[in-house]
């Protein structure tokens, strides 16, 4: 009867309510809810007062001044709906006072003034069971959902950041993002609700508000500017409105993802005593600033540069003197010109990598750096690439003066054989008298 009326009722007015549909539950459920109805709105525990569930604060409010009722840690309840009808149910059977603690306020004040207001909180065994059994239906529903998008093959949507269209499977957009823009939300699989995820990012954009702090810009292009520049290419992780996208924060009851997340740092903590003699460290792939050529260590990396480019990094920065500021902006600026498929010598553009290398090695244009003034620049301090792992096996320039060239620096002493007219002309000395005359006039 329940399917039958989701059907027949909102689904006919486009709206599409699925728990009825889905989960159907008997009246004799362990639970003791009772089966949730079609209507979208939620009636009052104690008369026939009804709200819609967007406006569950004035159903509050409501049962508050009407009928002094408080329902504590309401937030933490999973399905309002639910707990509503079922406590209306409860108290339509025996009086308030068996379940909710009594309030007196004004108790000082003449007997007319007092007011006795019922605290409904799970200190009652009753209430936290149903809690927890709603959390646990709800976590029931959001892995059933989180599966079905996981294998979900007909996703379609479009980045947010560059307009390129994407079919098939969710985790493709996603990882598009996180490779390509930097934007990385998490990894698909920890994400639910996903079609509705995107749809409030993108609503955020289209109202020209940054999604990390949440500043709203005068155009498109000064918004897509601060992002980058100040990496806010990402959520801001306070903002409770994401909460609901992510698995952690169903898993345990009355918890958000910081307390959960706390809790496997102390684990981490109380196990630092444990042996690690056994870990093993795997190295970081840097990649070549010309082609797709790996190498897990710096020596290999700029030894392929070299001999398969012609191209020698350390020679370069030798001659220029570069400390390692200026190195990263080197690196980002190649890494830049050789994404946009452009000649760093000539500025000519070419149709794929392929094309544009094979030029600049032929036309020796890959040893030929432009003037300093087009690369040293402050634009360049951010990375082209954001896993540029190179970035991070750069160094100063003096680690690399040898050591036996350190020791031939030849030291000047200190002429010392006339100490006594050295400490009269001293300029420290001179200072001192000056002082200590000042202090005899005062």
């Amino acid at each position: 009867m329940a399917a039958a009326r989701g059907e027949g009722g909102p689904a006919a007015r486009g709206e599409c309510i699925l728990e009825p549909l889905s989960l159907p539950e008997s009246p004799a459920s362990p639970d003791g809810v009772a089966t949730v109805e079609s209507s979208p709105s939620v009636p009052c525990i104690f008369c026939e007062e009804c709200y819609v569930l967007a406006e569950q604060n004035q159903l509050l409010k409501h049962m508050i001044i009407e009928h002094k009722l408080v329902i504590a840690d309401v937030k933490l309840v999973a399905d309002f709906k639910r707990y509503v009808l079922y406590w209306k149910k409860r108290f339509a059977e025996q009086p308030v006072t068996d379940f909710c603690s009594v309030i007196r306020t004004n108790s000082e004040a003449p007997l007319e003034e007092q007011d006795n207001y019922f605290l409904l909180c799970d200190v009652l065994p009753e209430d936290r069971l149903l809690r927890e059994q709603l959390q646990q239906k709800r976590l029931r529903e959001i892995l059933e959902q989180q599966q079905q998008e996981r294998y979900d093959t007909s996703f379609h949507s479009m980045c947010m950041f560059c307009d390129q269209e994407f079919t098939g499977n969710r985790s493709v957009l996603l990882n598009h993002m996180a490779r390509e823009h930097a934007f990385n939300i998490g990894l698909p699989d920890n994400i639910v609700n996903c079609y509705e995820f995107l749809a409030v990012l993108q609503e955020k954009l289209d109202n020209l508000q940054c999604l990390y702090c949440e500043k709203v810009f005068r155009d498109k292009n000064t918004l897509k500017d601060h992002m980058r520049k100040k990496q806010h290419r990402r959520i801001n992780a306070k903002n409770k409105e994401y909460d609901r996208f992510y698995i952690i924060n169903y898993l345990e009851f009355g918890k958000s993802w910081e307390e959960v997340q706390s809790e496997d740092d102390r684990e981490l903590l109380d196990n630092l005593e444990e042996d690690w003699s056994d870990w093993e460290e795997h190295p970081v792939c840097a990649v070549c600033l010309f082609c797709e050529q790996q190498a897990d260590t710096t020596e290999k990396l700029h030894l392929h540069m070299q001999k398969s480019h012609g191209f020698d990094f350390l020679k370069i920065k030798s001659e220029l003197g570069l400390n390692f500021y200026q190195q990263v902006k080197l690196v980002n600026f190649i890494r830049r010109e050789i994404h946009h498929r452009r000649c760093y010598n000539c500025q000519e553009k070419f149709q794929s990598k392929g094309g544009l290398i094979s030029h600049m090695e032929e036309t020796k244009h890959i040893t030929f750096l432009p003037a300093r003034s087009t690369w040293d620049q402050p634009q360049y301090y951010f990375p082209t690439y954001e896993n540029d792992t190179l970035l991070c096996t750069l160094s100063d320039s003096e680690d690399l003066i040898p050591e036996d060239q350190s020791e031939d620096v030849p030291v000047v002493s200190e002429d010392i054989s006339s100490l006594k007219a050295l400490k009269q002309s001293s300029i420290l000395n001179q200072l001192l008298c000056e002082e200590n005359s000042s202090h005899d006039k005062s």
